[in-house]
C-alpha cells in the first residue's frame, strides 16, 4: 500500500477570489474563513474574495492564503479524505501544522497573523529574491558566498529551480555571476522582503517570542519541516523550528525526496494554483499529484480516484 501525503502552498499563488466556491458552499469552510477574521481582528473573506492590492503584501497573502488552505482542507476531512504525513512549502507550513492538528485554529491564524507582520517590518525596502533555472544548488551556493553583500539560498524548490534571497544589490551581483556560469534564466520574484534570509533573524526572535506562551500538540501526522527536511513526530522541537524556518533556507526538493523514499505515491496540493504539482513532476513521474484549489478541482478528484462517492 502506497501513502498519501497533504501539500500547501506558499506566497506567490494567491489570487483574488481564492476559495470563495468552498465558502459559498460548505460551512466548515466558511466557519474557518469566520474563525481567522476573529483571530486576526480583519476582514479575511473580504480579503480574499475581492480585488484588492494588500493581497500581495506578505502581512496579508499570509493569512489570507493559511485561511484558503485550511478551509479547503476542512472540507476534505469532513469527506473522510486522510493523509499519512504533510509537509508546506514556507507559509504553507502552517497548513501541515493544521492537518498534523498540532495548535488549536484560533492561535494558528493569530501566530501567522504575526509572523506576517514580522516579515513585512524586519526587512520593508531594500531586499530582493530571484529564481535561478537550470543551475545546481552547489554551484549556487558557492556563487552567493563569493558575492559581496548578502545574498543565499532561500528555497531548493526541485531540480533546476533554486530561489536566492538577500539585499538587492547583492542578488542583482548574484544573478549575473551565475548567468556567466550557466544558469538558463534568473526570473526576479514580486516579493515584499528578503524571505528566508539572515536578515530576516529578528522576525524569527520576534516569533519564538510569541511562540513562547503557545500551546503545542504532538502532531496526529507526522510532518516535514523547512529547516531540517525531516519528520516532526513530537511537540518538543516545534517551537523552535517554526522561529528559525523564517530566516533559513526552506529545505523543499530534499523534503519530497524524503517522501518519495518513504513511499509516499499520491500528493494532494491543498490551496491555490499547482506550483508545488509541477515541482513535484520534475521529481517523479510515478507518483499522482491532485492540486485541489476549487470546488471543481475536487470534485475531479473524487470523480478520478473514487475516494469519495
Amino acid at each position: 500500500m502506497g501513502k498519501t501525503a497533504f501539500l500547501f502552498p506558499g506566497q506567490g499563488s494567491q489570487y483574488c477570489g481564492m476559495g470563495k466556491d468552498f465558502f459559498d458552499a460548505y460551512d466548515a469552510a466558511k466557519k474557518v474563513y469566520v474563525q481567522a477574521g476573529e483571530a486576526a481582528g480583519m476582514d479575511v473573506a473580504k480579503l480574499c474574495f475581492t480585488e484588492n492590492d494588500d493581497l500581495n503584501i506578505t502581512e496579508y497573502t499570509q493569512i489570507a492564503m493559511l485561511t484558503t488552505e485550511i478551509a479547503i482542507l476542512k472540507v476534505l476531512e469532513e469527506k473522510g479524505v486522510k493523509a499519512d504525513c504533510a509537509a508546506g512549502l514556507s507559509l504553507g507550513e502552517y497548513g501541515a501544522l493544521a492537518a498534523a492538528k498540532v495548535m488549536e485554529l484560533p492561535e494558528l491564524f493569530w501566530l501567522i497573523h504575526c509572523r506576517g507582520v514580522y516579515m513585512q517590518e524586519a526587512y520593508p525596502t531594500g531586499g530582493a529574491m530571484a529564481a535561478v533555472l537550470g543551475l545546481d544548488a552547489k554551484t549556487i551556493g558557492e556563487i552567493c558566498e563569493k558575492t559581496d553583500g548578502i545574498v543565499s539560498i532561500a528555497n531548493d524548490n526541485c531540480p533546476g529551480q533554486i530561489v536566492i534571497t538577500g539585499e538587492e544589490g547583492a542578488v542583482q551581483a548574484a544573478c549575473a555571476k551565475l548567468q556567466e556560469a550557466g544558469a538558463k534564466r534568473c526570473v526576479p520574484l514580486k516579493v515584499s522582503g528578503p524571505f528566508h534570509s539572515v536578515l530576516l533573524a529578528g522576525a524569527g526572535e520576534k516569533l519564538a517570542a510569541q511562540l513562547e506562551g503557545m500551546a503545542v500538540k504532538k502532531p496526529q501526522i507526522p510532518y516535514i519541516c523547512n529547516a531540517e527536511a525531516d519528520y516532526v513526530t513530537e511537540s518538543a522541537p516545534i517551537k523552535e523550528l517554526l522561529a528559525r524556518q523564517v530566516s533559513s533556507t526552506v529545505r523543499w526538493r530534499e523534503s519530497m525526496e524524503r517522501m518519495l523514499a518513504d513511499g509516499v505515491d499520491t500528493f494532494l496540493e491543498i490551496g491555490p494554483g499547482k506550483t508545488l504539482a509541477g515541482f513535484l513532476k520534475k521529481m517523479s513521474r510515478d507518483v499522482k499529484v491532485f492540486s485541489i484549489g476549487t470546488v471543481e478541482d475536487m470534485e475531479k478528484f473524487f470523480a478520478q480516484t473514487g475516494a469519495h462517492a
